[in-house]
């Protein structure tokens, strides 16, 4: 029998090629119960470079009190090489200064800072202020962009809050808009607890492009734990976003919101944009083999749908 594939139905009206923003190193394995070792860390950031991934966020700077499981960050970008030298982009996310400092010390060229939309979850994530993260990232980011480093900026709790509930689109905007005048080149707008529906994200997209800022400043981070990820990633591509954050295996969550289970699988998110004729240059069985074997290590079975469907389980 032939491996399955999905027949190509090509829509004019989508982009020709999006970039899946691939997170599971980082996104992914800072939600897991035990430490991975770091030398499994590499082998699987190996494997997604291998499979065509065009950006791999490799780890976090983030101290290891608070997520221990990324704790050997400086240990895994040795093992990975010089990252002037690597021909895919390895994002590292850092929380502030200090991370940013061994960011640089790291030779690293390209970094990401980690905001929130709402009070609660910036005090929760953050222990600042919503007021107060933008001092705290502002050395940060200027800081980067001095040493000739590129800022991408995550904005969590877009589509919903599980302490404040609703949140109000013109927050969003205003939260998205502050960091990206800080310096960010790209904001990624992060349904972190997986509620938002495909006419939130049309209509979050239209407010930032009434705020002046386009879709080609922005990307999406969907979560399924709702099984709405990829009905709204159609809508944001019917917007015409063109950067999708996925997690190989639909690894990860995050660890300072209990309800934000499950990002976004790689493998469901290829498989759709493959049938719409986009083009990713992700190399599908690649991948899936890359799945299958980070959940031998993890010990359990990958949540991805694609997943199980091509690899029998």
């Amino acid at each position: 029998m032939r491996t399955p594939t999905p027949q190509v139905v090509r829509d004019p009206s989508l982009p020709e090629r999006v970039t899946v923003y691939e997170v599971g190193p980082r996104d992914g394995l800072q939600n897991e119960p035990t430490v991975v070792p770091v030398e499994t860390k590499a082998e699987f950031v190996r494997r997604l470079v291998d499979a065509g991934l065009p950006v791999v966020e490799a780890t976090s700077f983030v101290h290891p009190r608070w997520v221990p499981q990324l704790a050997d960050a400086a240990e895994l970008l040795d093992l990975l090489g010089d990252p002037a030298g690597q021909a895919v982009p390895m994002p590292v996310l850092v929380p502030n200064e200090r991370g940013l400092d061994r960011a640089i010390d790291k030779g690293v060229r390209h970094i990401a800072i980690f905001g929130s939309a709402t009070e609660t979850f910036a005090q929760r994530n953050l222990n600042r202020s919503l007021e107060e993260q933008f001092a705290m990232f502002e050395p940060t980011v200027a800081r980067a962009r001095e040493a000739g480093m590129d800022v991408r900026a995550y904005v969590s709790m877009c589509f919903g809050d599980p302490w404040e509930g609703e949140v109000a689109l013109d927050q969003v905007v205003s939260v998205g808009r502050r960091l990206f005048d800080l310096g960010a080149s790209q904001l990624s707008l992060g349904d972190t607890i997986g509620v938002g529906t495909p006419g939130h994200v049309t209509a979050l997209l239209s407010a930032f492009r009434d705020a002046g800022l386009g879709v080609e400043h922005l990307a999406m981070h969907f979560h399924d734990t709702y099984g709405q990820a990829l009905s709204n990633t159609q809508a944001a591509l019917r917007a015409g976003v063109m950067t999708f954050d996925a997690s190989t295996g639909g690894l990860g969550g995050c660890p300072y919101a209990e309800s934000a289970t499950g990002n976004l699988a790689t493998e469901d998110l290829v498989w759709m944009l493959d049938g719409l004729g986009i083009e990713t240059g992700v190399d599908l069985g690649k991948l899936v083999a890359t799945s299958v074997w980070m959940a031998e290590q993890l010990g359990r079975p990958s949540p991805s749908r694609v997943v199980n469907a091509l690899a029998g389980g």
